[in-house]
């Protein structure tokens, strides 16, 4: 008995530890790492580094997992999402939403007490943005959702940027300006590969409104924009030559898939864009974090 009760334990615990999407979390915590890392112009206090961290990933789980009690009756039609804690039975909505509730007030909490009230407010903003605005609105009324859905999404630099300097400076919106471009590309490469999933689901994506060849188009125009946007911390002075060769580099192997999704068509390019996107963006901040703690090196060797 005593074993059957251990299980069901260990299964509930991994069924909310999903309803906080881990990996998109991950994600979320390492620009916003790197948005307090290239806001310290030297070695960033512990207590900021690891408050603001607890503080921004525990609100972005708990926009994760009101985007699962939302979208239950649609992940329950596509095979990407079918197998979700809530649109399996595994949890229950009032679970979901009771765990999203003690994740965002323990992240208002954290944020107000040991970090700042403007990283607070930010925070609890782009909670609102991603889980009620995108997810309960755009997401259901707008081929164009995760344009203007992905403005959430690109904050936690910015929060990051917050948590160390207490306001948003131009260096911080150009840091969101990369993920708010860098996001279309990135979905829809996804959209297109699960295009059915997504009919079925009755899911406005643009793929399933305005076809494959508009999509592809699109995906297209949003990576040159992209790679624009990206020169703009080399132009502007607050990165050097090395962030330019790394994100040279990177912006090469991203432009060269969405050519070939336009142009080639070739079988699972769309999800080998995807997943290479995610590789993209982590190497377009690291690149900048790298050449920010080199600048600092070198200032302090000369």
């Amino acid at each position: 008995m005593a074993g059957l009760s251990w299980a069901y334990v260990w299964r509930q615990m991994q069924a909310y530890y999903a309803l906080t999407k881990p990996r998109v979390v991950a994600l979320i915590l390492f620009t916003a790492i790197v948005g307090m890392l290239l806001a310290t112009p030297g070695i960033i206090p512990i207590g900021t580094l690891l408050f603001g961290t607890i503080g921004i990933g525990l609100g972005s789980a708990s926009a994760a997992a009101v985007n699962h009690v939302i979208d239950q009756h649609m992940d329950a039609k596509m095979s990407r999402t079918a197998w979700r804690p809530i649109a399996t039975g595994g949890l229950g909505t009032f679970q979901g939403l009771g765990f999203a509730a003690l994740l965002a007030a323990l992240s208002m909490i954290v944020l107000v007490e040991w970090v700042n009230v403007e990283t607070a407010v930010l925070t609890l903003s782009a909670m609102i943005g991603y889980a009620i605005i995108y997810t309960g609105f755009l997401k259901r009324r707008t081929p164009q959702n995760i344009v203007w859905g992905g403005a959430a999404g690109a904050v936690p630099p910015v929060l990051g940027w917050c948590a160390v300097t207490g306001h948003v400076t131009y260096e911080s919106i150009v840091l969101f300006s990369i993920i708010f471009f860098w996001t279309p590309p990135h979905f829809w490469a996804l959209a297109l590969h699960y295009k059915d999933d997504y009919a079925k689901a009755k899911i406005p994506m643009l793929p399933v409104t305005h076809g494959e060849e508009h999509t592809r188009t699109q995906i297209l125009i949003y990576t040159v924009i992209l790679v624009l946007v990206t020169l703009l911390p080399f132009i502007m002075g607050t990165a050097g030559w090395l962030y330019l060769t790394g994100a040279v580099v990177f912006n090469l192997g991203f432009l060269g898939y969405a050519v070939k999704l336009k142009f080639r068509r070739k079988a699972n390019t769309a999800i080998r864009m995807f997943t290479f996107s995610i590789v993209y963006l982590m190497g377009i901040f690291s690149a900048l974090l790298i050449d920010h703690y080199i600048t600092i090196l070198r200032s302090v060797l000369s």
